[in-house]
């Protein structure tokens, strides 16, 4: 395996509009994200994102990302460089099925031998990571 991937995709009843405000207000995302806090930066391709995160059972770490791909109301993809040979993505992505709902992702891809590693070992705690803040995500969005 070469690339591991693990998302949560959950039916949100509301429209991009009401989801992507959640999503690009970085230094608000204390008030709905539970693992990602203290955002820093711009959405803007290339333009540089810190944030510390916070998934249980690991250790909480202070992250500098790049974004690297971004849709107003459909898709924020940032990427990290962790070492030799470990790439990880994180991403948001909304899909509008009807005027006021939504499939909404989020999840996390891990590139490299190390990140496979990172992958194996971790699973059960990113499970739950994208777990709860696709939770909090809908329920915020669903206000």
């Amino acid at each position: 395996m070469e690339i591991a991937r693990i998302e949560r995709r959950i039916g949100v009843r509301a429209a991009p509009e009401q989801i992507w405000p959640l999503i690009a207000d970085l230094p608000q995302w204390d008030r709905w994200n539970p693992i990602e806090t203290g955002l820093e930066g711009t959405i803007a391709f290339g333009e540089q994102i810190a944030l510390t995160e916070t998934i249980e059972g690991l250790p909480e770490r202070r992250v500098i990302t790049r974004v690297g791909e971004w849709q107003p109301y459909s898709q924020l993809v940032w990427s990290e460089n962790r070492g030799l040979w470990f790439r990880s993505m994180r991403y948001f992505e909304i899909e509008q099925l009807e005027k006021e709902s939504c499939i909404v992702a989020n999840g996390f891809i891990f590139s490299g031998l190390r990140g496979e590693m990172y992958f194996d070992r971790s699973r059960r705690h990113l499970r739950q990571a994208v777990d709860a803040v696709a939770d909090a995500l809908k329920a915020a969005a669903e206000v």
